[in-house]
């Protein structure tokens, strides 16, 4: 399972003891929690370092987008801050090339934690992706990770009925991923602690354009999730940002949908 150890969490409060101050921690056996982390998310990166698919194709929403997502970065995030990446990170067709393209990112700051979208060819084996990810990178599927007060679980789901591409063919996999959002569900409810927000981190719309419920929507409502990070959605497909719907907040992330700007998860 992926984890932060208690030695990588100490790393952090002697790092950010002089700014924040002993009263600003709480301790939990032999782990430092620092008060105030910030959890913000981003999807469909689409980064095409090798493999010469520039998004810029697609409209001028794209032009330089990498450079705008790097600037409001360094100008939110701290070290001590996690940054969910909703899947479709990389163009590459191998591990070595989604490498290539996921070490543009080492230079930002704080936690990544990324999902994979259904354009990530080059994710295979999550064994061997976690093996070739960077410091303070880690990677979700279908399990979760608990980082200093929230429990974050992941799986790609899948297009849902009633939604426009939704085909027969649909059905095995929608039914598929349902039970794979369970296994990272249920992960997720065996490290929660008292006080813990419980995130969703997941690539496709869980829900279709009429917001109608699905199995993916009953599973948040039937865990407790507190808010699901989605992306997916680009071009002429304008949706809302932001929407709640019994009681848990659903967050478009798509970068040209925002702007190319990270979407703080309250």
């Amino acid at each position: 399972m992926p984890g932060i150890s208690g030695w990588a969490q100490k790393a952090r409060f002697f790092r950010a003891f002089s700014f924040w101050g002993e009263k600003s921690l709480l301790k939990f056996s032999d782990c430092v929690i620092i008060i105030g982390m910030k959890i913000f998310a981003i999807s469909d990166l689409h980064i095409s370092t090798d493999t010469n698919k520039p998004m810029s194709v697609f409209g001028g929403n794209w032009v330089g987008y990498m450079q705008k997502i790097f600037a409001d970065w360094e100008q939110k995030v701290s070290e001590e801050d996690t940054v969910l990446i909703g899947g479709d990170i990389s163009w590459g067709m191998t591990l070595e090339e989604g490498k290539k393209d996921i070490d543009t990112l080492k230079h930002l700051k704080g936690t990544k934690i990324l999902i994979k979208g259904n354009h990530d060819y080059w994710w295979g084996s999550i064994s061997r992706v976690r093996e070739i990810l960077p410091e303070n990178f880690y990677a979700l599927q279908n399990d979760s990770l608990r980082i200093e007060g929230a429990v974050i679980c992941g799986s790609r789901c899948w297009s849902v009925p009633g939604a426009p591409d939704f085909k027969e063919h649909d059905k095995k996999i929608y039914l598929r991923e349902t039970e794979r959002l369970r296994l990272s569900l249920k992960d997720a409810a065996k490290k929660m602690r008292e006080g813990d927000r419980l995130i969703a981190l997941v690539h496709f719309p869980p829900f279709n354009s009429r917001r109608e419920s699905t199995a993916f929507t009953d599973l948040f409502e039937e865990y407790g999730v507190n808010s699901v990070v989605y992306g997916h959605i680009h071009g002429a497909a304008r949706a809302e940002k932001f929407i709640q719907k019994n009681g848990i907040n659903y967050y478009l992330t798509s970068c040209d949908q925002t702007e190319n700007k990270l979407t703080e998860i309250l």
